[in-house]
């Protein structure tokens, strides 16, 4: 109550401030993101939430009954109600921010992906970052997203005219995109009761990993992740750019990552004895001192078996 105060505004009858909070506030999403986490703090283990979309996820059916009471109990105490119309109670898999969510995996929406197969050859840079907002939001279902997509990533460059030059090379990378987000790409969920393992690789103009665990006897992806190197980074020698790639990848991934020991595979020799490193550059030692909050053993692998950080890695040199 003390809050509303603050969205007063005037018109021509008057002073008038809101009751509730109304949508197109500036602080109005962050302000009740930290509602939510709070209401939902004591439940955090088996419920999630987005805003006003709140998911509960259990493994059985007794489990789920148990977990969905707790959180209605939540909030009911935080002095919110809920839509029934809008809910779906008892689901195998539900469609969540834009992804379906079930049976251990975790794959695009259908309707999200239709919108990406139809989405027409953009002609403005406006419109080339509308459609790659879009595919942005399912790169970690991409391999070599950042490769594959920097050809057109250039072309909104601020100094690039507005009405962009489309080129064969240019159509190749939009339907090759297109044709990525709408094959059957799966990620499967992690599982914080077994270990993870981190590939990661470096190349000349770019940093590539993916987060793997076992599942039925084989290892399988949770998240591919890739970027460019800044111009500086280009002029790295190999040890450092394969450390960066080490050191970006573990903080890119802190949540999955921090309080639990992890495997990291790497085809760099040296990384393997970075711990004692006596001489290491300031640099080097800069990044090792950043990742001490982390429990983790450095395993060499060859290239040819860390194939798909490999690939990440090697953004536009293809």
């Amino acid at each position: 109550p003390e809050a509303r105060k603050l969205t007063a505004f005037r018109t021509p009858f008057g002073m008038y401030h809101f009751k509730v909070m109304p949508f197109g506030l500036q602080g109005a999403p962050a302000t009740f993101q930290r509602l939510m986490d709070h209401v939902l703090r004591d439940v955090s283990s088996f419920s999630a939430a987005y805003l006003d979309d709140v998911v509960v996820f259990s493994q059985t059916w007794k489990d789920h009954m148990s977990h969905l009471k707790q959180v209605l109990a939540c909030i009911r105490a935080g002095g919110m109600t809920i839509n029934p119309q809008k809910c779906a109670i008892a689901q195998r898999e539900v469609a969540y921010l834009g992804y379906i969510i079930g049976f251990g995996k975790i794959r695009p929406q259908v309707g999200k992906v239709d919108a990406v197969h139809k989405f027409p050859v953009p002609t403005t840079k406006k419109k080339l970052r509308s459609f790659l907002g879009l595919v942005g939001w399912y790169r970690k279902f991409i391999p070599q997203f950042a490769e594959r997509s920097a050809v057109l990533n250039n072309l909104t460059k601020g100094k690039a005219p507005n009405k962009i030059q489309w080129t064969e090379e240019c159509s190749k990378a939009f339907e090759d995109l297109k044709k990525a987000i709408c094959t059957d790409s799966v990620l499967h969920t992690p599982d914080f009761e077994k270990s993870f393992t981190l590939q990661t690789d470096a190349s000349g103009v770019g940093l590539g990993a993916v987060l793997l665990q076992e599942f039925d006897g084989d290892m399988k992806p949770v998240v591919f992740l890739s970027r460019k190197l800044l111009d500086r980074e280009t002029r790295y020698s190999t040890v450092e750019k394969e450390c960066l790639a080490m050191k970006w990848s573990i903080e890119s991934l802190r949540y999955y990552l921090l309080g639990q020991h992890f495997f990291l595979e790497t085809d760099h020799r040296a990384l393997q004895w970075l711990h004692r490193m006596k001489d290491a550059n300031a640099r080097i030692a800069g990044w090792y001192l950043a990742l001490q909050p982390y429990n983790f053993t450095v395993q060499y692998k060859a290239g040819k078996t860390t194939i798909a950080a490999d690939c990440l890695s090697r953004i536009p040199e293809n």
